[in-house]
């Protein structure tokens, strides 16, 4: 429960906050840098990165689609060493971003779930190379 403050305690308070030195700041307002945020046409900055395939795990799914036809669920876990829900969380991402297809099927008695690279996240994939191959070459002042 919050403690009320009497009178006195209350002018005890202002008074010390009356009192505190006052800090003048670094850089005037004027001087201060505006917030990053991406130019148009300047595919090089970060904020434009495709947030999606960014994560480490969806990267991962996507590129190693974009070298293999299919993918089971089982190929895609084995290759990039995680977990079932791992895959299964990233890959159902990518799908309902419409990055990647998903088909269910049976091989015998035994649930198969394969994974293909769609049209649209090959694309994605090629944007987000190209835009980090621009940062690289910023960065590195090429």
């Amino acid at each position: 429960m919050a403690k009320r403050l009497d009178g006195t305690a209350r002018a005890l308070r202002d008074d010390a906050h009356h009192d505190a030195p006052h800090v003048t700041e670094a850089h005037p307002p004027s001087a201060r840098r505006a917030p990053l945020t991406a130019v148009d046409g300047d595919r090089s900055m970060p904020m434009a990165l495709d947030r999606l395939i960014h994560e480490r795990v969806r990267l991962a799914i996507v590129s190693s689609l974009a070298v293999h036809d299919t993918l089971s669920f089982n190929e895609l876990k084995a290759l990039l060493e995680t977990s079932d829900g791992n895959v299964s969380v990233h890959a159902r991402k990518l799908e309902e971003a419409g990055y990647i297809t998903c088909t269910k099927g049976f091989e015998g008695r035994i649930p198969r779930t394969e994974y293909r690279l769609a049209p649209a996240g090959r694309l994605a994939l090629e944007q987000y190379l190209s835009h980090m191959e621009a940062l690289i070459r910023r960065v590195g002042g090429a």
